[in-house]
């Protein structure tokens, strides 16, 4: 079987060298094992997705060399694939509505509140209620149900380099599924997605390591082949910190437009 890798960004901002040091450990990984690099965009927010991020998105990885087979995916096209793996969800009674914001969650929570990997207050969280009780609602999955499905079976994934790692989605507790102004998740999306494109290998960024716990839960209760991960080691800035859009990292349309070339980027990006 031919493996099959993708590279996925979110057009909510211009690339920076972040991505292309992303892109470049996805499209050597696909030469390195004969496989096929697909390209999806992950524009699930209908806030911050943008088309002209988009159009630059394949634009920038053109110019740095790399190209992908098949047509482009696009998430916002597929609403109806991810709706139809909350109901197998639900009719499980895996899910629920909850109209709690992360204001709100962070008024209940005490200091010493469990938190997940990523920093924020962990659900359920006793005492929390809705600031806007009529408002719009999220779909959770409830953590405890869903483990208890697992009939106390390991839960691992393979992770390249490694091996078998042992998955905790527990740390993350009732992750949101579908939230309150788009019918699905991260989390949600990129599983039905990997699995629909018949993705073999995930090689994506150190920072969504913890993520996968999660992911591995719903492959598992989805009924979804388990890819092999890999999780590169990131980017950073001179300062320590994460390259990211939101911090203002120097974007490659800018590096560009300054009269860098191909290669000074991927030499900065620590790709040649």
């Amino acid at each position: 079987m031919t493996p099959v890798f993708r590279f996925a960004p979110s057009p909510t901002g211009l690339l920076h060298l972040g991505h292309a040091a992303s892109a470049a450990a996805v499209w050597r990984a696909a030469k390195a094992a004969g496989g096929r690099l697909l390209l999806r965009i992950e524009d699930i927010d209908p806030v911050r997705s943008k088309p002209e991020f988009a159009a630059a998105i394949e634009d920038d990885l053109a110019w740095l060399g790399f190209s992908w087979d098949g047509p482009v995916v696009r998430q916002s096209e597929r609403l109806d694939l991810y709706a139809a793996a909350l109901a197998k969800l639900d009719t499980r009674g895996l899910l629920y509505s909850c109209r709690l914001s992360r204001t709100d969650i962070a008024a209940a929570a005490a200091p010493d509140a469990a938190r997940d990997p990523d920093g924020a207050v962990r659900l359920p969280l006793a005492g929390a209620r809705p600031s806007d009780p009529d408002g719009p609602v999220a779909r959770r999955l409830h953590m405890a149900k869903a483990l208890a499905t697992l009939d106390g079976e390991p839960l691992t994934w393979w992770e390249e380099g490694v091996g078998a790692i042992e998955a905790q989605p527990e740390r993350w507790g009732d992750v949101v599924l579908a939230r309150k102004e788009t019918p699905t998740s991260y989390h949600l999306a990129v599983v039905v997605d990997d699995a629909a494109q018949g993705v073999t290998h995930v090689v994506r960024g150190r920072d969504l390591y913890e993520a996968t716990a999660v992911h591995r839960l719903l492959q598992r209760l989805l009924d979804l082949p388990e890819p092999a991960y890999r999780h590169h080691p990131l980017l950073m800035a001179p300062d320590g910190a994460k390259l990211s859009k939101s911090r203002g990292s120097p974007s490659l349309r800018s590096l560009r437009e300054e009269g860098w070339s191909r290669e000074d980027v991927l030499r900065a990006a620590g790709a040649l």
